[in-house]
């Protein structure tokens, strides 16, 4: 953990404004308490409390925003730099950031580092002159013709492509010389902005994604391609050991969750680099559409990588899972399209949970509570601990076996997490990672009477099967505190997360509860009943998993919640079949014709096409009708 010094604003601003930041920035630092806190810190280290020149301060302002918090080890190491003005330029500062950043916290060859930065190269005016001179003959055609409206960040983007460690002030100074020399002053053409009216034409000219504006003739709106499938962009194994979250506490500290290179190294050796993803459905219903996105994104994301993705049944809790629902899920996984690398049970993995739960108590990160259900709400609304968070560790140990063995009564005591009772994330308000449960599992049977929460089973199922990329909905977004937490307190490998939104469909019900209510009833038939719009239901009404499949893919996967109107889905569904559905024709009132040019008894058998866009090579797109 890193401390978090508040200090007192008046005598922070001074110490801001010490290092060349202007009055606005400088208080609009102290009103972000993180940034504040590594400013200070990084002042301090760099030893510069009684003031620096504005640019060295500037530079400092941007280690304190940006610097890898995975290599906080180093960082002493680049502020001797910029103090002693090695490091000079935003572009050195960057270099070394991403230098930092792939080294961690191991220790690094000083020879390399001074090379990836640039340190005591030295750019002369002569050569950044050249460089520009150079550029500017080589656009020479498009700055004519577009004169001041010319991108000049373009242009000293080629020259930094050229010159990376050249002084930018030089080289702004130099560019703006060069356009004013070729182009004269400017002009009333020059400076003519482009109408307000222009501007509200194009961004409503640009393709929306509301689906409340969407596709006209009634064809889906083409979302980019980073937003059809950003998952692409997500790093490789190789690059988890970036921070993944940095998690305050009440006490004014905060947790940086990182993967170390000794966990990577193990992660990578064991998985051979590849990418492994799982989808973890719970096994208390049938699959319902917006399950369909999930199975996208998880297999999708591992057929793209040429990784495996796991099946994985997320069931920890047997009162509300049947073996059929387990069954099911197999089954219409396999029909979407899917094939998982492996099958996997999170019961699979209950004496290893177990025996992690132990560890975390003897770490003094967990502890057996007796509070009710109703108690532990009060005491989280107040941001309460619990009487019995303190107790010695021995004792939980020994009523955490108690637990095991069946000889405390259900509801009399739960295994919770020790995090963080006052933290603004209620994520921490120490979760509870048992709870007995005198009741037989679906698939490991009555060996248990304690069963692992999925707050606490999920993460660590997650790490054990090597997860590279761990994908979930949004609303599991602010439990990654937790998540991150858990790993960090027993030292395994942590995934990398990201969230997406969920699937929202239109005039239906997507809710397992809510379905699980209306088959319970008997007011539908079955899960599969047609007018449901579970994955088995829409199976039943006729729809391909293919037409399924695209409808996911055209909606994009996003962070943004959206409800994509039910006709979105219709259209793909129609025009899936309008390319495999065969045609039959019928004449209900014929007319007799009379060829009157046609020698009597002459059979002619003509290709009629199965569907509109068949194709001429495809004989099975046609079928023989007679005519005689």
């Amino acid at each position: 953990m890193v401390g978090v010094s508040k200090g007192d604003k008046s005598e922070i601003l001074e110490l801001f404004l010490k290092i060349g930041l202007d009055d606005r920035t400088a208080k609009n630092t102290i009103a972000n308490n993180k940034v504040t806190a590594n400013l200070t810190a990084v002042i301090h280290e760099a030893a510069v409390t009684d003031g620096c020149e504005r640019r060295i301060g500037n530079l400092l302002y941007t280690v304190a925003t940006k610097y890898p918090t995975n290599a906080l080890v180093h960082r002493p190491t680049l502020l001797l730099y910029i103090v002693s003005s090695k490091i000079k330029t935003p572009a050195q500062l960057e270099a070394a950031f991403s230098f930092f950043a792939s080294t961690g916290s191991e220790n690094f060859e000083v020879d390399e580092f001074e090379e990836a930065c640039g340190v005591g190269v030295e750019v002369s005016s002569e050569d950044i002159e050249l460089t520009v001179n150079e550029v500017f003959e080589e656009n020479k055609n498009t700055i004519l013709e577009l004169r001041y409206r010319t991108n000049v960040g373009d242009l000293f983007a080629h020259v930094r492509k050229r010159l990376p460690w050249a002084d930018p002030k030089i080289v702004k100074q130099l560019i703006d010389a060069r356009m004013y020399e070729l182009l004269g002053e400017r002009t009333a053409a020059d400076i003519e902005k482009l109408s307000k009216k222009k501007e509200k034409k194009e961004k409503k000219e640009k393709p929306e994604k509301d689906e409340d504006k969407k596709f006209a003739n009634d064809a889906p709106v083409q979302l980019p391609e980073e937003d059809l499938f950003p998952i692409s962009n997500f790093p490789p194994p190789e690059e988890n050991y970036k921070v993944h979250t940095e998690i305050p506490f009440s006490d004014g500290s905060v947790l940086i969750c990182c993967n170390t290179k000794e966990v990577l190294d193990k992660h990578l050796e064991v998985t051979g680099g590849n990418v492994l993803t799982r989808f973890p459905p719970e096994p208390n219903g049938y699959l319902h559409i917006g399950h369909a996105k999930a199975m996208f994104v998880d297999f999708g994301l591992a057929k793209e990588r040429g990784g495996y993705c796991y099946l994985r049944y997320d069931d920890t809790n047997p009162e509300a899972e049947k073996k059929e629902y387990i069954d099911h899920i197999e089954e219409i996984v396999q029909w979407m399209g899917w094939e998982p690398f492996k099958i996997t049970y999170t019961s699979d993995y209950f004496q290893e949970l177990y025996e992690l739960a132990v560890e975390l108590i003897r770490r003094g990160h967990a502890y057996v509570d007796h509070q009710t259900p109703e108690e532990i709400k009060e005491y989280r609304e107040k941001k309460m601990n619990s009487p019995w968070r303190d107790r010695p560790i021995a004792e939980s140990l020994k009523l955490f076996e108690d637990m095991r063995n069946g000889r405390i009564e259900e509801g009399k005591a739960t295994l919770r997490m020790k995090q963080d009772m006052q933290n603004d994330n209620f994520n921490m308000y120490d979760l509870i990672a048992y709870r007995i449960k005198f009741t037989p599992h679906p698939h490991a049977g009555d060996k248990w009477c304690i069963y692992p929460s999925y707050d606490y089973a999920h993460c660590i199922v997650d790490s054990i099967e090597n997860i590279t990329h761990s994908l979930c909905t949004l609303e599991f977004e602010t439990r990654r505190a937790s998540y991150f937490w858990l790993l960090h307190a027993l030292g395994l490998y942590q995934p990398y997360v990201w969230e997406y939104s969920r699937l929202n469909v239109s005039n239906t019900v997507m809710s397992k509860r809510k379905l699980n209510f209306l088959v319970t009833n008997k007011y539908v038939d079955g899960w599969d009943d047609p007018c449901l719009m579970t994955l088995a239901g829409l199976r039943r009404r006729g729809v391909t998993s293919t037409s399924i499949n695209a409808f996911v893919q055209g909606i994009g996967i996003s962070r943004s919640d959206s409800l994509i109107r039910l006709d979105r889905l219709e259209y793909h569904i129609r025009e899936e079949l309008n390319k495999t559905a065969p045609r039959t024709m019928v004449v209900l009132n014929p007319l007799k014709v009379v060829i009157t040019n046609m020698e009597s008894g002459t059979i002619m058998h003509l290709d009629a096409k199965r569907w509109p866009d068949a194709q001429a090579d495809d004989a099975s797109a046609f079928y023989k009708v007679i005519f005689e």
